[in-house]
């Protein structure tokens, strides 16, 4: 009888001491740091069943819930997770850093920096810019639900079919978010809403028939075969019937909405036009580049590192008999028209385009064992970017893997003219975006092991951006560029992001024209004017973000000159590149202090 009560005593503490680990678990401060840290994933994570999906970590563990809804943009979600936000990082600061280990000292270094400017970010709530030419839910939804749904079995279908179900909320909580921001007089400039809004017509013009929506489900269904052809023809009609009765009339509230809102905006397209303008401005310039630099320092930046490129640029010109007569930027424009530069702008110029690419791609990374002792487990793949975003798009973006291995990573490349891809810019173009660049960067990071998982998945432009920069000019100085002209493609990519700097500053600082700034880019890159234009509406609307990849590359190559000097004959640049890539992303802040450490013990 006393073992008996000493048993249940025991069985009851137990059970108490479980109970008090999940209350502090879910609801305080867990004992475990490591534990906080995936709690804080996992609260946010499962806020956005769009980016559940996007990354596929749940799948693998036969998880799918999330894979029927679409994310919550209203702002009484927004508010829930700003008080989620504040309680994370006053919990995260409770705990002791000096009693954690060198491991989660990184991880709280970073996730410390990570709140701290999700944190001031609540300042500027609502001067971001929800839909433009570029982004919005009007193109990011479609090109979710073609490209990351995926439609596999008869429950994938319809999941997808619910989703469908669900653009109205979606856009009804969309249409909430602009009122609020027209509100407080955060209206983008005319061109951004007058582009989404011709977006927005475009994606309706043809019957719902013919919409990708229902052409790439009919499509995926048809390649089923676990399906019969009653339960097909159902599930196809289903489909149908959401795209015409709820998808379409979403689109239409939209367009209604926009129309009205084009006679609100004004030409005028820096920030400083914003209420509190130039604090919003300074903000995105240190979130982006995680730096503390004025706008005054990154246009100076800028400025010097044009005129030190052009230079280089001069000597290979030179080199190949090139007088120098007229600026750098004409004569690569001219190089860029010459016939021998470019593919036919037809079915099979663009699937040559496409093949060449991949081609690049698999060069490189079959020949990289001097500079890397590590590889991603998944591969990459070469698109192009889907017609209906192609106008607004960038010239070329990277989309990463799935975590659970059912998606490469893919290369979006432009292909709304083929005048605009000059055949001595893509080798540049791919060790950027696919190897060594993006791909190799984020699939690495996605397969980390033994780190928190939002370590994983956390995003830093300068980082990401700056090691993409940094991975073209690896590429040349270990003899993947010696034809001069992929040379000067090399240069003139790395003249678009020093100019970046001097007009995004220009722009949003300076108070520069967009005519100005279009003229500015074209002299000194002589990139086509198709090309300068999307560029520039896109700093003007996405403010700060460009500024960094030429301030991360700086600092990469910088840390590495460091390391270089410092070790001597002990310098190893696979070790080197292990550290830069092997914790993941991070401010540059803490990647300086990363590497100083690993010299000083290397020492």
């Amino acid at each position: 009888m006393k073992l008996k009560k000493i048993f249940l005593y025991l069985l009851l503490f137990v059970v108490l001491a479980f109970g008090v680990f999940i209350v502090n678990l879910i609801w305080f401060k867990p004992f475990s740091i490591n534990h906080f840290y995936e709690r804080v994933f996992i609260e946010y994570a499962l806020e956005d069943p769009e980016i559940l999906s996007q990354l596929r970590i749940l799948e693998g563990m036969g998880i799918n819930f999330h894979n029927d809804d679409l994310t919550d943009i209203s702002d009484a979600r927004f508010q829930k997770l700003k008080k989620k936000l504040n309680s994370n990082y006053e919990t995260l600061l409770d705990y002791d850093r000096e009693k954690l280990s060198k491991e989660q000292q990184l991880s709280y270094d970073i996730l410390k920096w990570f709140l701290d400017d999700a944190v001031r970010r609540e300042s500027f709530m609502y001067h971001d810019y929800i839909i433009t030419q570029l982004q919005g839910v009007h193109m990011d939804l479609p090109d979710f639900m073609v490209n990351v749904h995926q439609i596999n079995t008869k429950k994938d279908a319809e999941n997808y079919i619910a989703r469908l179900s669900k653009f109205d909320t979606k856009f009804e909580q969309l249409l909430e978010q602009l009122k609020m921001r027209e509100d407080r007089e955060i209206i983008p400039p005319r061109f951004a809403v007058e582009k989404a809004l011709k977006q927005t017509q475009e994606f309706i013009q043809d019957s719902a028939q013919k919409n990708i929506l229902y052409t790439s489900f009919k499509e995926k269904t048809d390649s089923i075969k676990e399906l019969s052809a009653e339960e097909r023809t159902a599930l196809q009609k289903k489909a149908l019937d959401e795209v015409s009765k709820t998808v379409y009339p979403s689109y239409r509230r939209l367009e209604k909405y926009l129309d009205q809102l084009v006679q609100k905006s004004t030409g005028v397209d820096g920030v400083w036009k914003l209420p509190d303008g130039d604090k919003w401005y300074a903000f995105q310039l240190r979130s982006n580049t995680t730096t503390d630099m004025t706008p005054e320092e990154v246009y100076q930046l800028g400025v010097s590192e044009v005129e030190r490129i052009e230079k280089e640029m001069r000597t290979i010109l030179n080199g190949i008999g090139v007088p120098d007569t007229g600026s750098v930027g004409s004569i690569l424009s001219h190089f860029a028209k010459d016939p021998q530069f470019l593919y036919t702008d037809d079915a099979n110029g663009k699937a040559q385009c496409l093949k060449d690419y991949q081609i690049i791609i698999e060069e490189i990374d079959n020949n990289m064992g001097d500079i890397f002792d590590m590889r991603p487990k998944i591969g990459v793949k070469v698109e192009a970017v889907p017609e209906f975003k192609q106008q607004g798009a960038p010239g070329a973006y990277y989309n990463p893997p799935a975590m659970d291995g059912t998606r490469p990573g893919i290369f979006y490349a432009n292909m709304r003219s083929m005048a605009e891809i000059p055949k001595f810019g893509m080798r540049t173009l791919s060790y950027h975006e696919a190897i060594p660049g993006h791909h190799f960067q984020i699939a690495l990071q996605q397969e980390l092991t033994g780190v928190p998982t939002f370590r994983k998945v956390l995003p830093f432009t300068a980082y990401a951006e700056g090691w993409a920069l940094y991975a073209e000019r690896l590429a040349w100085e270990y003899g993947f560029q010696k034809d001069p002209y992929s040379d000067l493609g090399r240069l003139q990519a790395e003249i678009f992001r020093a100019v970046r700097l001097v007009v995004d500053v220009g722009i949003h600082h300076k108070r520069w024209t967009r005519e100005q700034a279009i003229d500015y880019m074209i002299e000194k890159t002589g990139m086509p004017e198709g090309d300068v234009v999307a560029e520039i509406e896109r700093y003007i609307v996405w403010p700060g973000q460009a500024c960094a990849y030429k301030v991360g590359q700086l600092k990469i190559l910088q840390l590495r000159d460091y390391a270089r000097k410092e070790l001597g004959d002990k310098f190893n640049i696979k070790e080197f590149h292990n550290v830069v890539l092997m914790n993941g992303s991070m401010p540059l802040s803490i990647l300086e202090e990363l590497i100083k450490q690993y010299v000083k013990e290397k020492k």
